[in-house]
């Protein structure tokens, strides 16, 4: 009787945790308190494009495919470790630790505007984006590269150089590849801040439907 007693209370607690993360999910909530009641997790690194800059996290397209994934594949959970003004380099000093922490079946980067728009070296830019890649690939995680472009402050050949590391990037590593984030939106002032640089909320779900499209494959075939 007593066994049964227990039972019952460690079910009742299990369901009330789960109501919990998924209450914290509806609010925007999208850190690793669901990674453990979920079999699949995809880890998300990026920058303030993908950290919500300027708007509440529940309006960041990370948020936004939290949710669907939540409608459409409930046993995956996101973790979101993007920050804003994040470079490659702090993306590859962390990538380590969140792999560890999170153990991720599949990891999105979304790093390399903020080197590309202060001048950064291209080669330090593409060393820190591998480094990422075959952490993430030797923990055994799948990688969706996300691409930027940039204006040609710098110089054509930098800006078209900028460019084209992702796809190299992709093509030697043989990751799935999202050439650029902001396609859909780029053709319109519109679609952003005062700053000209960061996406507003109207913006968001157009970011969130184009990464699904490369995403979305991705889950069909995870193990």
């Amino acid at each position: 009787m007593r066994q049964s007693v227990c039972a019952v209370l460690r079910q009742e607690f299990v369901k009330a945790a789960r109501r919990l993360a998924f209450a914290l999910l509806a609010l925007g909530y999208v850190g690793p308190l669901l990674a453990n009641d979920k079999p699949h997790s995809l880890l998300v690194m990026g920058d303030s494009l993908s950290a919500a800059y300027g708007l509440s996290s529940e309006q960041g397209w990370v948020s936004l495919l939290a949710k669907r994934l939540d409608a459409e594949h409930p046993e995956w959970t996101v973790v979101n470790a993007s920050v804003s003004g994040e470079t490659t380099a702090g993306g590859s000093a962390r990538i380590a630790a969140e792999l560890a922490a999170h153990r991720p079946e599949l990891v999105i980067i979304e790093l390399g505007a903020n080197d590309g728009l202060r001048g950064l070296p291209l080669d330090l830019a593409r060393a820190n984006l591998q480094k990422m890649i075959l952490a993430a690939q030797e923990a055994g995680a799948r990688v969706l590269l996300i691409g930027m472009q940039i204006p040609p402050n710098y110089g054509g050949d930098y800006t078209r150089q900028f460019s084209a590391l992702f796809v190299e990037l992709a093509e030697q590593h043989q990751t799935a590849l999202l050439p650029f984030l902001l396609q859909p939106i780029a053709s319109s002032r519109d679609n952003f801040l005062d700053d000209n640089l960061h996406p507003t909320a109207a913006a968001q779900p157009a970011l969130m439907q184009h990464v699904w499209s490369a995403l979305a494959p991705m889950l069909q075939t995870s193990r």
